[in-house]
Order: C-alpha cells, then sequence, then structure tokens
C-alpha cells in the first residue's frame, strides 16, 4: 500500500539457550532453543500509532529491536519505505538508520552518565552529517525547546534532571537526526504517574508537528488506549489479534484480547461482567502443540491443541482462533 511506512513479515528470532557444550556431552543433552517470535506480520501506516500489547515474555521488546537494527531476525524481512533492511549491509542500514529513532524504558539508562547534555542531543546530528560548528549547538537548543526544557539545560548532566526530564531529552535525542519513524519501547513505565500524561501528550503534540510515526510498545492498556490508532496482541511471540484501537476495546475478538481487558481495574464500576482466565504463560522453550493459548483458554476445544490457527479477518482487523469460525 502506498501509505504503509513499515511492514513486517514472517519475523521471526530464536536464541540458543543451551548449556555449554561439555554439559550437553556429560549429560547427553540436545541443543535448546527459545523462539521468542515467531512468524509475526504486520503493517504500519505513515503519520499512524501502532501498539504492540502482551504480557511480559509475549516478544514486544524483541520485536522492536529487530525493527531498529539492534538484533538480527532468524527468519523473515522488515520493508521500510518499500526498502528491505540488509542486516549484513553496514552502508545499507546506515542510509535507512537516520529514518528511524527509539525511545528507550528507562531514560537514565539510555543516556550517557559521562556526557553533558547537549552532546547527547548533538551526537546524532553530527553522527549523520546533519549539520556542522555552531549550528549543532543552535539545533540542540531548539531541540530543548521543542521538547519543554530550556537551552542552558545543554550544559547540564543527566544526574541534574527528573525522571520525566530525563525522558523529555531521550525524546530530543531521537528528534535530533530528523526521523520519519520511531519505536517507543515501554516510554513512560519508568516514570511516576504523574509525569506519565505529560509525556504522552507531548508525544501526540510532535507526532502532529512532525508527521511522525510510531510504534509503541506498552504493557499499560490505558496508555495504550490513549496514543493508539491500531492494536496488535502478542501472546508467546506470535501475534493472535491485530484491530482497530477502539474496536479492540469494545469488541475484543480473541479470548487472549479478552483476558488482557478484563485485568484493566474496572474504575468506573460499571459491573461489566468478567471471565476468569487461569494458568500462567507456557515455557517457550517447550510450547504446547497447536494454539499455544489452549490451555488457559475457555473456548479451546480439540483442534486447538493439534493445529495452530492462521489469522481470519474480522471487524477491523483479524484474530487467530478457531472459536470464532466454529457455529454455535
Amino acid at each position: 500500500m502506498a501509505d504503509t511506512l513499515l511492514q513486517v513479515q514472517g519475523l521471526t528470532r530464536r536464541f540458543d539457550v543451551s548449556k555449554p557444550w561439555l554439559n550437553r556431552v556429560l549429560e547427553r543433552s540436545e541443543r535448546q532453543f527459545l523462539t521468542a517470535t515467531a512468524d509475526v506480520s504486520f503493517d504500519i501506516r505513515r503519520g499512524e500509532t501502532f501498539a504492540l500489547v502482551g504480557e511480559s515474555g509475549s516478544g514486544k521488546s524483541t520485536i522492536a529491536k529487530m525493527i531498529v537494527g539492534l538484533l538480527e531476525p532468524s527468519a523473515g524481512k522488515i520493508v521500510f519505505d518499500g526498502q528491505q533492511m540488509d542486516f549484513q549491509s553496514g552502508a545499507a542500514m546506515r542510509a535507512l538508520r537516520r529514518r528511524f529513532q527509539m525511545i528507550f524504558q528507562d531514560p537514565f539508562a539510555s543516556l550517557n552518565p559521562r556526557w553533558h547534555v547537549g552532546d547527547i542531543i548533538a551526537e546524532p546530528i553530527r553522527t549523520f552529517g546533519l549539520m556542522r560548528g555552531a549550528a549543532v549547538m543552535k539545533e540542540v537548543a531548539r531541540l530543548l525547546d521543542v521538547v519543554g526544557l530550556s537551552a542552558t539545560d545543554a550544559a547540564k548532566f543527566p544526574h541534574e534532571f527528573s525522571g520525566g526530564q530525563r525522558q523529555r531529552i531521550a525524546i530530543a535525542r531521537a528528534l535530533s537526526s530528523r526521523p520519519e519513524f520511531i519505536v517507543c519501547d515501554e516510554p513512560t513505565s519508568a516514570l511516576d504517574v504523574s509525569v506519565q500524561a505529560q509525556i504522552l501528550n507531548l508525544m501526540r503534540d510532535l507526532q502532529d508537528e512532525f508527521g511522525l510515526t510510531y510504534l509503541l510498545i506498552s504493557h499499560d492498556l490505558s496508555v495504550v488506549r490513549h496514543m493508539s490508532n491500531r492494536i496488535g496482541v502478542l501472546y508467546l511471540g506470535r501475534l493472535v489479534e491485530v484491530a482497530d484501537g477502539k474496536k479492540l476495546f469494545t469488541e475484543p475478538q480473541h479470548p487472549y484480547s479478552r483476558m488482557l481487558l478484563d485485568a484493566v481495574p474496572d474504575l468506573e464500576l460499571s459491573g461489566r461482567r468478567r471471565r476468569q482466565v487461569e494458568g500462567e504463560i507456557p515455557n517457550p522453550i517447550s510450547p504446547p502443540p497447536g494454539c499455544a493459548f489452549h490451555p488457559r483458554c475457555p473456548l479451546a476445544f480439540d483442534r486447538c491443541k493439534l493445529e495452530l490457527p492462521q489469522p481470519m479477518p474480522t471487524p477491523g482487523g483479524n484474530a487467530a482462533c478457531f472459536a470464532l469460525g466454529k457455529p454455535g
């Protein structure tokens, strides 16, 4: 599609979690692999916010790191603005890297504590050769103003700021390379509740001002509801549902999506009916056969234990669940 900025096709990442070679020889054990993501496919349109949600260990951050080039996929491909990302070619990746950036979960850990804030924000500008000389620090001052800080803050160190201010610095650094696409990996989860809304509103204002496209990684459904246009739901490394943001919250199709929504506190005391789902996420090294969610699913039947469901069209998206096509 002409308005598609990012396409993820069959993205898979496996990690070797085997014991050391000598231990395997003595114990006569085999190598073990953990599949963090399996055959994940979705697209992100220009100017929208696409969110990925799921419990811890579902593969959200692994997908984020593969998209920005911090991890190489075991299989599948990532296409950015019509150009396939080539992880083997440093020159090709460098040409694309300026166009996408990442905002990390912990703003303090992602900022070099020995550098002045001005140097932190200026580094991408200098690295990509966007400006030189005095123009660099002038641009740094402009970016600090854009994110709600002062130009004088450029002379300070990260430890002199609060958590919310440090995240504003991280956002300014992400903007400094003039990107089109930003991956936001839990951008507010390390912040006080009182400043989370400020950062989210800043991100939305910047999206409108600069025409940015976001991939939002979050486990906080209130944040997702506030920010996203479309949502992908991950379970044990597989995408089980993709839906319009409003549709997912009003008409979730996959049983796991319903479980996530049922976990959100009912602050309005509406008396909504909830369906309890028991159990925990299975071991990703040896997941159950068929649909991985079937041991916890109240709608599971025999076919779910034997076959892997494929995405089926739903109102506003798709969902991978045999129960959706089951009569009655």
